[in-house]
This record gives structure tokens, C-alpha cells and sequence, in this order.
């Protein structure tokens, strides 16, 4: 990660990050930023290359949130995504991360309901539930009810045919578990995804709800207790106290409103092509770069990521 940087009387060491889906653009950047950085008396080093597109720039500041807003200010409308955090711990022992729109590509609820000619009805209670219009709970079963009937066959054929990992998802936990952090995948979906995507991503554990299954269709009902945002949340304190890891040592990712406790309460939560609601709260955003983005915020350098 580098040396840690000297420090100026009462200030804070910084690591501010700058990553990017297309080369060259972080660097273009780095000059509007480091001068709205001046402006909040942060002093900025030279930059260290990561990858490409990504760039790690040390920070000596007194005012981390006031660096974050001046740094988020001037990328306004560039295709540039930032981290800003305290330089030390930045590597984290445990990575937490939802799986719909996340690291995978689809709504496996809203695929599934494709198949019973029900997409639009049900994928409109999605939106609003991951927007945090509609409390989780009720939502998962209002939608898991409308599929009552439907042949358990679709579950494999959704998979199949619609459920794709997010680009870098894999090279991101590969990574992580080579260095040692534990990766779980916690999710308001359901274990017949989650089981086939933590193997393919190569996730240490998995934890989501169950669908309840009745002579070979589904029993339009979920299993209890649900999956939701504070089980999610959950999850994250109890991984964290089996590794004896504080929270600091804790990376969270997702993109709906049921993410939103597990991602506060991180050491570092990030909102990945996230609804409003999340991106607000959220330490970092993922809007324009993939999730390897997650490993430059951490540090890490490209000739790092395990890439098989």
C-alpha cells in the first residue's frame, strides 16, 4: 500500500483515490481536483499510478468530509469515480457484498417473473422496494406470491439464461481471498441463485432467503424469517466478530435500500450503481468504473489482481 505519508500539526493522512473506465480520464482530473482541494487547505502528493485508470493520490488534511465534497464537487459530469479515507487500514479483512445489480447483472426476482409473463407488475415493486418507497419484507412476499404456480424449472432457466456476473466481480473476491479477507455474499434474493453465484465468484459463504417449493412449482411463499435490510446488517457484525475484526477492517458494497445498514455500518460502504438513497449514505460510489474499482480503493495494484 505504501509508505504512510508525513504529516502536517493536527492534520489527517488521506488516500484519495480517482478510478475510471476509461484511461486517461483520472489523470485528466487530477488537476480540477487537486485545485478544489487547495481550497479546503488538503495538500496533495504526487500521484501513484494503480492501473489503468486508476490513480492513488496521498492527502495531508484536517477535514475529511470537507476533502471528499471539494474532490466529488470537481468530478461533477467526468466519468471518474473517488474514494477518500484514512490512508491506514484502507485493506480490508472482510468484504460483505449484495448480489442482485450488484455482482451480478439482473434482478433474479424480476428475470424469474419474466417467465410467468409478470416482468412489468413485478419488477415496479422492485424499484420502489430498492428505492426504500416499500418496506423489504412485505415486498418480497407480495412479489414471491404472484409467482405461485410457476414450475420450479424456471429457477434454472433464469440462472441460465439471464444471470451474468458483473465485470471485475470475480478478479474482486479472487483477489480479496488471496489476501487473505474472508468474502461473503448476503443477499434479499434467494439460495438457489446465491449457492451458484458465490461458487462461480468464489465467495467463502452465502446467505439469502429460501423459496418454498410445493410438487414441482413454487408455493408462491418464502421462507421465514427474511432476509432484509437488518439481516443483512446482521450478517456483517457477526462475520466480523468471528474473524475478530472490527468494523474498520469491514468492506460492504451494494446498490438498494436493504444494503443501507450493512454499507453505514462498514469501515468502508460503497454504493455500486446505486439508487439515490444509497449513494447518499455511502462512503464511496461505483458509477462509472467495475467493481475492481473496490480493490483500487483498498490499494491494491493491478499487478495484483489474480486474474484466472
Amino acid at each position: 500500500m505504501g509508505p504512510a505519508i508525513s504529516q502536517m500539526r493536527g492534520s489527517m493522512q488521506l488516500a484519495l483515490t480517482l478510478v475510471s473506465a476509461e484511461p486517461g480520464a483520472a489523470a485528466d482530473a487530477l488537476t480540477l481536483v487537486g485545485q478544489a482541494l487547495a481550497g479546503v487547505r488538503a495538500r496533495v502528493k504526487e500521484p501513484r499510478p494503480l492501473g489503468p485508470g486508476a490513480l492513488d493520490v496521498a492527502v495531508e488534511a484536517d477535514d475529511e468530509p470537507a476533502v471528499r465534497q471539494a474532490a466529488e464537487a470537481a468530478l461533477a459530469g467526468r466519468p471518474v469515480d473517488v474514494c477518500v479515507q484514512p490512508w491506514n487500514g484502507r485493506r480490508k479483512r472482510l468484504l460483505v457484498a449484495d448480489m442482485d445489480s450488484t455482482i451480478i447483472n439482473v434482478e433474479c426476482l424480476d428475470e424469474l417473473a419474466d417467465f410467468a409473463g409478470l416482468k412489468a407488475q413485478i419488477s415496479a415493486i422492485t424499484e420502489r422496494a430498492m428505492r426504500g418507497e416499500l418496506d423489504f419484507e412485505p415486498a418480497l412476499r407480495e412479489r414471491v406470491a404472484l409467482l405461485r404456480g410457476l414450475s420450479v424449472g424456471a429457477l434454472q432457466r433464469t440462472y441460465d439464461e439471464r444471470v451474468r456476473l458483473n465485470p471485475g466481480a470475480r478478479m474482486l473476491v479472487r483477489t480479496m481471498a488471496a489476501g487473505g479477507a474472508r468474502c461473503v455474499l448476503v443477499s434479499g434474493g434467494f439460495t438457489f441463485f446465491t449457492s451458484r453465484v458465490a461458487e462461480q465468484a468464489g465467495f467463502h459463504a452465502e446467505r439469502a432467503n429460501t423459496l418454498i417449493e410445493a410438487d414441482g412449482a413454487l408455493a408462491g411463499r418464502v421462507g421465514e424469517p427474511i432476509l432484509g435490510r437488518e439481516a443483512k446488517l446482521a450478517a456483517l457484525l457477526e462475520e466480523a466478530a468471528a474473524l475478530q475484526a472490527p468494523l474498520s477492517e469491514t468492506l460492504a458494497v451494494g446498490d438498494g435500500a436493504n444494503d443501507l445498514g450493512m454499507i453505514e455500518a462498514a469501515g468502508l460502504g460503497v454504493a455500486y450503481r446505486a439508487k439515490p438513497i444509497v449513494a447518499a449514505q455511502a462512503d464511496a460510489k461505483v458509477d462509472h468504473a467495475d467493481l475492481t474499482a473496490l480493490l483500487y480503493f483498498q490499494g491494491y495494484r493491478q499487478a495484483e489482481f489474480v486474474t484466472d
